[in-house]
């Protein structure tokens, strides 16, 4: 199967962009669509499942987020994350963003997914990781970059509160839902 953009263009360009595009693609009964789209052009991101083996926690940052707002109080707890920027390599930045976010010198990471997060409406693309710390490796301040305004707060839940939190339907992000599930499957 085939598309074609007839014609694309940026019809918002500040902190994030959207664009505007006319689409030919190819439909299941052999004919051809033509539609208009809106991509939101968010950018790729990194995130991190991070397991403390000799505390039995995982590792879990609380921020406000502003579009959470319209169903509770905009903080949020969700993983360790980050958006890459041009010609980023996923681990590097996801390293970088443990160290500002939370503290915490990983060396280890082992891939876990790619994933879309919204593919009707946005481009944005997760790469997830899994990484095992110890207390020791905490050796950063963390709580975010300061120049960014962020104001980031570690959260630690024992693995045996895992699955509770997740049923009393207190993490409402679907990158630390699906990293969760990960670990439930795969390290419990």
């Amino acid at each position: 199967m085939k598309y074609r953009i007839i014609k694309e263009e940026t019809v918002f360009d500040n902190f994030f962009k959207i664009k505007k595009a006319k689409i030919e693609h190819d439909s299941f009964d052999s004919n051809t669509i033509e539609i208009d789209r809106l991509c939101f052009e968010r950018g790729d991101s990194v995130a991190i499942l991070i397991y403390e083996k000799d505390t039995d926690t995982l590792l879990f940052t609380n921020q406000f987020r502003y579009p959470t707002i319209k169903e509770e109080d905009g903080w949020i707890l969700e993983l360790t994350a980050g958006t890459l920027e041009t010609n980023d390599n996923p681990k590097k930045r996801a390293r970088k963003e443990v160290e500002e976010e939370i503290g915490y010198k990983i060396t280890q990471l082992e891939f876990i997914n790619s994933f879309f997060v919204s593919p009707g409406g946005t481009s944005e693309r997760v790469f997830l990781y899994y990484s095992e710390v110890n207390l020791s490796d905490k050796v950063f301040d963390g709580g975010g970059m300061k120049y960014e305004n962020e104001d980031i707060e570690l959260i630690k839940i024992k693995t045996n509160d895992l699955i509770d939190t997740l049923e009393n339907n207190q993490f409402r992000d679907a990158k630390t839902i699906i990293g969760i599930q990960w670990f439930l499957n795969h390290k419990i």
